[in-house]
């Protein structure tokens, strides 16, 4: 991994400046960032050897995966060159003539910024001017700009043009921490590759080949609980293992890094679990007093039991990853039990109090006695029986009379809970605990007998009520004329106007329109609807435009009745008679006439000017029926 063998001994000579393993391990090629990092190096690969090379490329990621040793070797592979290869490969084994100078960040023709110290215009116009000028020894001008979402908005724009069209000789390569904070133009004009967290199983492995060549002993549970603290983070991993080696005197174990890291001992991070589902709060208390007492932090010890709690769920559903290396076999064994008997309502509920309650005690000035306050909830809330073990004792209870009935089926796993006979606690946790009882000084959930008002015939664990009745408007709503009508009174000609010529009705009812809009239907026009309906009728209003084909509106109605009408007339034989007997003449309208109970219309003339009228038809005219 380094170019650098193994050392005689883990103390370095006096007189030699020592480096730290993380920059003493840093990757040196391609083959060195297969840890973790396998689709990006396989992306690469491809587009080398195809000779599609970008001109500039975004590294993102969180701080320590490589992001900067990627750019460096990626500025080698762009730069290779030996007596036998002059050309960008990813075949890096054989050191070339730029790759050391370019591996220790001082080659000329490779120009690396921190965009956190250089963010204004004036840097990006220092690398515009010099873009234009070919490099001095090796085939690319390379430009590494670190933490690249630092640049101000100025500096963006300002390097855009000169993005998008470089010279042919000059390649980009940039790094950041928080890609949502580059502008999408620059995004657009990179290759992106996200460099994901390295997995604690890969940072193990690293660790251990890293120690073979120190030749420094280590056990493995303490690298296990590097690589936790690590956070997929190589770099965090390498000084973490380089503070473990000169806390425990040139070996690493576990206890010291147990003592250095602050954390508890992951055994007793388990018995805390399982006093906690039990729900016995003083042994809970007390072993975290004495993890407390043994210089664990508070913070710590409630972090690790939420990963140990997400542990437990995970083997529930993925059995293989109690295969992970980087879990202690206390955690693998007992992990698995509790997976078997813990239900997932339980450790869901553990899970969200602690998600909580962490920062409770992180903001708290007495950190201990909140630790214990949460320690207390969670235990309470364990003796507590869950949602559904809640509704079928309900259930049970409304049987008749009063009386619980038969207690249900089910087991711990399966979320169940229920008082055993003889006060064997058989607890709404999820976990069976025969021959023993509730602790005398824990709480306890009672649930009393509720009087049954349930029908006979109903089914257990099903409560049916009744649908709520729907309001009924004070202005009754049964049509589109309705709604017309409505309009009118109040004095709506515009909407009057607009219900008329667009709205199709599909389906009313009190509190609800469902309809459809014609061409050139305003589209805020349900909502406007809306709102006056609801003042109009008191109750409120549901108005949805609708998929569906719905009625013609009330325009297409009238127009639809008036051909009708027109057409029954000129079937009419008097009125054929009429037509025929006056050339040119045509019916323009069809009046119907009202009964003798009802008011004549405004528009039907009188029937003296009907009589007078009929004398005087002539050609040409049209005629009223």
């Amino acid at each position: 991994m380094s170019d650098n063998g193994p050392t005689s001994s883990s103390t370095p000579t006096a007189g030699t400046g020592y480096r730290v393993l993380a920059r003493k391990y840093r990757p040196k090629d391609f083959s060195d960032l297969m840890v973790g990092q396998e689709p990006m190096v396989r992306t690469l690969t491809n587009a080398f050897e195809t000779g599609r090379i970008a001109q500039a490329y975004m590294l993102t990621g969180v701080r320590g995966v490589g992001k900067t040793t990627t750019a460096r070797i990626l500025a080698r592979a762009l730069n290779y060159k030996t007596s036998e290869i002059d050309k960008p490969t990813i075949d890096l084994r054989i050191p070339g003539e730029h790759c050391q100078a370019i591996m220790e960040g001082r080659h000329v023709d490779v120009i690396e910024m921190d965009a956190a110290s250089h963010t204004g215009i004036d840097d990006i116009r220092e690398i515009i001017e010099q873009v234009r000028y070919r490099p001095v020894s090796a085939r690319y001008k390379v430009y590494i700009i670190d933490e690249v979402h630092m640049l101000s908005t100025q500096a963006f724009n300002g390097l855009l043009k000169t993005l998008e069209e470089p010279p042919e000789h000059v390649k980009f390569i940039f790094a950041t921490t928080e890609i949502r904070k580059v502008p999408i133009t620059v995004l657009s004009r990179c290759q992106r590759f996200d460099l994901r967290r390295i997995s604690a199983a890969d940072l193990v492995h690293l660790f251990t080949s890293i120690l073979e060549k120190e030749g420094i002993p280590a056990e493995p549970e303490a690298l296990s609980m590097v690589a936790r603290a690590a956070e997929g983070s190589a770099r965090d991993g390498l000084s973490l293992l380089d503070q473990a080696i000169a806390h425990g005197g040139g070996i690493v174990i576990a206890e010291t890094v147990r003592g250095m890291l602050g954390l508890a001992d992951r055994a007793r991070i388990v018995d805390l679990f399982e006093h906690i589902v039990r729900g016995d709060v003083t042994s809970a208390l007390s072993e975290f007093s004495a993890q407390y007492e043994a210089g664990a932090n508070p913070v710590v010890v409630l972090t690790d039991l939420a990963d140990f709690t997400h542990l437990v769920t995970r083997f529930k559903y993925i059995p293989d990853a109690a295969n992970d290396p980087s879990l202690s076999e206390v955690e693998r064994m007992r992990g698995q039990e509790f997976s078997q008997s813990v239900a997932v309502s339980t450790l869901s509920r553990i899970w969200q109090m602690l998600l909580k309650g962490i920062p409770e005690v992180e903001n708290s000035s007495r950190s201990a006695g909140a630790a214990e306050m949460v320690l207390i909830r969670l235990t309470h809330a364990a003796s507590l029986p869950s949602p559904e073990d809640a509704a079928r004792r309900l259930a049970d209870f409304a049987n008749g009379d009063g009386q619980r009935g038969p207690a249900p089926s089910g087991n711990g796993a399966n979320g169940g809970g229920r008082p055993g006979p003889s006060g064997q606690a058989i607890n709404a946790r999820g976990i069976d605990m025969p021959g023993q009882r509730m602790p005398s000084g824990g709480p306890t959930a009672m649930l009393q007998a509720v009087p049954n008002t349930m029908p006979r015939d109903m089914p257990v664990g099903r409560i049916e009520t009744q649908p709520a009745a729907k309001p009924e408007p004070k202005v009754p709503v049964r049509s589109l004329a309705d709604i017309v009508d409505l309009c009118a009174a109040n004095r709506e000609p515009k909407l009057k106007a607009l219900v008329r010529n667009f709205v199709r009705l599909v389906k009313l009812e009190p509190g609800r329109l469902d309809m459809q809009l014609t061409d050139g239907g305003p589209g805020s026009l349900p909502g406007e609807l809306g709102v006056k309906l609801k003042e109009w009728t008191g109750i409120h209003w549901i108005v949805s435009l609708s998929k569906e084909q719905g009625e013609p509106t009330l325009v297409e109605a009238d127009n639809n009745a008036r051909e009708a009408r027109l057409t029954d007339a000129r079937a009419d034989p008097d009125v054929a008679a009429i037509l025929a007997q006056f050339p040119g003449a045509k019916i323009t309208d069809v009046r119907i006439r009202a009964s003798e109970e009802e008011d004549q219309p405004e528009e039907l003339p009188p029937p003296a000017a009907a009589e007078s009228a009929e004398g005087d038809i002539l050609p040409g005219d049209d005629i009223e029926l």
